[in-house]
């Protein structure tokens, strides 16, 4: 029997933090948004349009960047106290690429690195 891989992801819409179900390593991964506080502020003194559009194509690429992570993966749980899990679960669910991944999203608040690895270990021993 081949060992599953798992990911937990812990996200909001600034970053997203990678943490592989492993029993040898805790290792987290961040991947940031390129859309940041500073640049919203920038872009939304020349246009509000242009910052929602330059929003939306950052956004974009973060959840794309994500996408092309969680592919190697057989099983993913993502998590964080902002919609923007729920926003990549549905634009997972709607590319059939991610068809055989079985992807889950829970609620949870702000977590340390610690807790975010205890969250991952405790959703993938439990199932």
């Amino acid at each position: 029997m081949t060992q599953l891989k798992n990911l937990g992801i812990w996200m909001d819409h600034a970053s997203a933090h990678l943490m592989e179900y492993s029993t040898e390593s805790n290792e987290t991964k961040i991947i940031e948004s390129a859309f940041t506080h500073e640049e919203k502020a920038d872009t939304l003194g020349n246009s509000e349009y242009g910052m929602h559009n330059k929003e939306q194509h950052q956004t974009s690429a973060f959840y794309k960047k994500l996408g092309d992570s969680i592919k190697e993966y057989d099983a993913v749980i993502l998590f964080g106290p902002t919609d923007a899990k729920l926003e990549l679960f549905n634009l997972l669910k709607a590319d059939h690429h991610f068809d055989k991944i079985n992807i889950e999203v829970k609620a949870s608040g702000k977590m340390t690195e610690n807790q975010q690895h205890a969250f991952v270990r405790d959703h993938f021993t439990q199932n």
